[in-house]
């Protein structure tokens, strides 16, 4: 198991710094405005932004403040990367940013008579920047760098998926969603990761078409886990990753100390991190990323597992849900944000292979047994990821 960094990062939702003085990019938006930020030409330049709009204190002030400050957009070239959120099409506004820490409404289901049990554990957003306001500035900013630095390493592959077309073969009648304005068809690339921080980056390659994928495709049979803690979702879920990636099974205990799982979860970005400083998965996939879905549709969030898992380098997909019945009917009640693996894809039935990671039945009694193998329908999937607030998966 590689021990080296190849890239890491933690990432999460951003707009403009709220206390900070107006710098050529340091912007307080608006309510229904979105952050306007000069684009990032180099990592140095970038670099430099992170360190001058990080805000020195943060701990005392209210959480609307804290929100703003912790959560900023950056522009790396032509691809928009706001921390947490991941990379966005669209920036998101001042009250879109408020929205992402509120919490998730799920009382349709409480009308229904379904009741809400344990959180299963993915980090909330407003754990997140509670966890970042906390730090001392010098920490922080460490963090945030590091986040970035993998965000600059992907741009390729954000823009690629921002510019993906969706033929009229990929689609699947589960979905209603009209597809995306038709844009020049691309594909996410497969690019090697940089080296360190003091290493030029290369000029970045133009997308590279990959073989059209298979009608069905399946990878990490039987390497499928089950969450031993109720908060531990995100050690189970990585547990399964890094163990199809060199055939070792670490326990789980030891990846929630990596992954920084408290009992407040794990954040998506710690996720992301460690598939690429611990796993080869980066390798087939090119540097893994945090991306956001909330302007995509049914039909292009199915796409792209066809092209991460159909392609003659599969790897997995760090799929960040909530975990609720409507979406997953296997379920006897409702559960929090919650990680689970993406392993394959059937083009015909529309439907998106995973390996569930947590057991109701382990964790209360009157539960079901439903940690295993699944085949969920693309849409289910993608709106039970639009549910989760971050809407966002790592890739």
């Amino acid at each position: 198991m590689p021990t080296a960094a190849r890239g890491a990062t933690a990432f999460v939702l951003g707009a403009l710094l709220a206390q900070a003085p107006l710098t050529a990019f340091a912007y307080q938006p608006r309510e229904t405005e979105p952050a306007v930020v000069p684009a990032a030409e180099s990592w140095s330049e970038l670099r430099q932004q992170v360190i001058e709009t990080s805000p020195d204190e943060l701990e005392a002030s209210d959480t609307e403040t804290q929100a703003a400050s912790v959560l900023r957009c950056f522009k790396l070239e032509e691809e928009h990367y706001c921390l947490g959120l991941g990379f966005v099409d669209e920036l998101p506004t001042g009250a879109q940013l408020q929205d992402v820490v509120s919490t998730p409404d799920v009382s349709a289901d409480e009308a229904d008579g379904v009741e809400q049990d344990i959180d299963t554990g993915d980090q909330a957003p407003q754990d997140f920047v509670a966890e970042r306001a906390a730090m001392p500035k010098d920490a922080r900013v460490e963090v945030e760098l590091d986040e970035m630095r993998t965000a600059w390493e992907g741009r390729e592959k954000a823009r690629a998926l921002r510019l993906l077309e969706v033929s009229p073969d990929e689609r699947t009648s589960a979905d209603a969603t009209p597809a995306p304005t038709p844009t020049p068809t691309a594909t996410p690339t497969r690019t090697t990761p940089t080296a360190g921080p003091g290493t030029p980056t290369p000029a970045p390659q133009p997308p590279v078409q990959v073989v059209k994928p298979p009608k069905s495709s399946y990878i990490m049979k039987g390497f499928q886990t089950s969450q031993e803690k109720g908060y531990w979702c995100g050690p189970a879920t990585f547990q399964s990753i890094d163990w199809a990636d060199d055939q070792q099974k670490d326990t789980q205990a030891s990846w929630a100390k990596d992954l920084g799982s408290t009992s407040s979860g794990t954040g998506i970005t710690a996720m992301v991190k460690q598939t690429n400083l611990k796993t080869d998965w980066d390798v087939a996939a090119g540097t893994y990323v945090v991306q956001n879905v909330s302007h995509w549709n049914a039909q292009k969030f199915f796409t792209v597992h066809q092209n991460h898992l159909g392609d003659g380098k599969p790897a997995p997909v760090i799929e960040h849900v909530q975990l609720l019945k409507r979406y997953f009917p296997y379920l006897a009640f409702n559960h929090s944000g919650h990680y689970q693996v993406g392993r394959g894809y059937d083009r015909t039935k529309g439907t998106i292979a995973i390996f569930e990671v947590f057991n109701e039945r382990r964790f209360n009694s009157r539960g079901n047994t439903t940690d295993g193998p699944k085949n969920i329908p693309a849409s289910a999937l993608f709106n039970a990821t639009l549910a989760n607030s971050f809407q966002n998966i790592g890739l």
